[in-house]
């Protein structure tokens, strides 16, 4: 679905991101795995090299925007284009209630969850026209679409995501740039391990995570490469007629 794409996917070291990556490639593309875990990207590349892929690996913190810039140019540099691009970066941020949310916190995860993803496109977007289009995947979520308990940082964030993408669709869809969304529900990654997302004033993480798969119609929590196909798809030919778009994968969380 994606031979000879050149392709780039933040926060590839683990999680949406490793599983993306690793789609990505057994669909033939290339791939330039950005995190600040460079060991994690590594890995994942040593893994996708030794199945015959290829790639690169590029430190990126996508809250600076000279990271931003220096990972589609080291991609240009490398490879000669950049064909598609995966915003998966983020992190979960502090749980507390809207009026004791500390700045600090605000200012990290806005930084890293909506900043990113805008600095990422800023420089993406460019590259893309200059090889004459291209496809880009957001990673959003459930929380872009309502309110998130004591995660207002996070949920702020995506739901900027979701209107950013949008925008970002309408602006150069004569140009043959795509823009689309992916909302996923809890999944089963690290991410949702370091319990960042969802306070239940439990030690007990086995019944928390009971308690995450039971807000899910299907009563259970999604898994990375259930998310990681959506994104396939939606940066493939295969939808070539769809941006501006946000998907959900929630196992029902939304339908409620």
């Amino acid at each position: 679905m994606l031979d000879q794409k050149i392709t780039v996917v933040t926060g590839a070291g683990s999680g949406l991101g490793e599983a993306t990556a690793r789609l990505f490639a057994k669909n033939g593309a290339t791939v330039v795995l950005a995190d600040m875990d460079v060991e994690g990207a590594e890995r994942v590349l040593s893994d996708i090299e030794k199945e015959g892929g290829r790639g690169l690996v590029v430190k990126t913190d996508v809250s600076k925007v000279e990271d931003a810039k220096n990972l589609v140019d080291r991609t240009v540099k490398e490879f000669g284009r950049l064909d598609v691009a995966v915003n998966n970066a983020g992190i979960g941020g502090a749980t507390a209630a809207a009026g004791e949310y500390p700045i600090d916190e605000w200012d990290k995860i806005i930084g890293i969850n909506l900043s990113g993803v805008f600095y990422g496109m800023r420089h993406q977007i460019p590259a893309m026209l200059a090889n004459g289009g291209g496809a880009i995947v957001n990673m959003a979520s459930v929380a872009g679409m309502v309110g998130l308990p004591n995660g207002a940082g996070y949920s702020a964030a995506k739901h900027g995501v979701i209107g950013l993408t949008k925008t970002a669709a309408i602006d150069h869809a004569e140009q043959g740039i795509r823009v689309n969304a992916v909302g996923p529900g809890f999944i089963n990654t690290p991410l949702l391990g370091k319990r960042s997302v969802l306070d239940t004033n439990s030690s007990d993480t086995s019944a928390e995570t009971d308690a995450l798969a039971a807000m899910h119609p299907m009563n259970r929590l999604g898994e990375a490469n259930e998310v990681a196909e959506l994104v396939l798809f939606l940066a493939s030919d295969r939808a070539s007629f769809i941006t501006g778009s946000y998907y959900n994968v929630d196992g029902g969380y939304l339908a409620q």
